[in-house]
């Protein structure tokens, strides 16, 4: 009996892992394209992102105000879209996830140069803002993990 039930146990293991490794990455660019096009749509509405305020305060800072922060809202809204659209029609991939590595190092600029918006007490304790920054670490995971495999690249195993 004990036996039967490990084999059982192997075969949908087997089964799942099977599913899991053929459709991985397309769920993963769909995701990405999703988190993308969502939040970059929220910064074209007024009043529907709640990262707009620490982006026109980086971009006045970063720019020494010469740089309108609509322009900034804006843009970033345009390079979002652009980029989730991108992995969603898996078109201009390696463009798309330049865009998305480039638009990660600028979302986290404001721990170096807004820390008080980043930080309710320096260096663990996170504000809203903040766990939206240190949230993107994973969406640059799922990007190395999809640019790893743009060109068909092999990587090694975690297991």
């Amino acid at each position: 009996m004990g036996r039967l039930l490990l084999d059982l146990f192997d075969q949908v293991d087997l089964a799942l892992t099977s599913w899991m490794a053929k459709y991985y990455l397309v769920f993963l660019r769909y995701s990405l394209a999703l988190i993308f096009i969502w939040f970059g749509m929220l910064k074209f509405v007024p009043g529907m992102s709640p990262t707009v305020d620490i982006i026109e305060n980086a971009t006045q800072i970063i720019s020494f105000g010469t740089v309108p922060a609509w322009v900034a809202v804006y843009g970033l809204a345009t390079i979002e879209c652009l980029i989730g659209f991108g992995l969603l029609l898996n078109i201009y991939m390696r463009l798309a996830l330049l865009g998305l590595f480039t638009q990660m190092i600028a979302t986290a600029t404001p721990v170096f140069i807004l820390p008080e918006t980043v930080f309710s007490q320096v260096p663990f304790g996170l504000t809203m803002e903040g766990h939206h920054i240190i949230k993107n670490l994973i969406l640059v995971g799922a990007g190395l993990a999809l640019g790893a495999k743009v060109r068909g690249q092999k990587g090694l195993s975690i297991l």
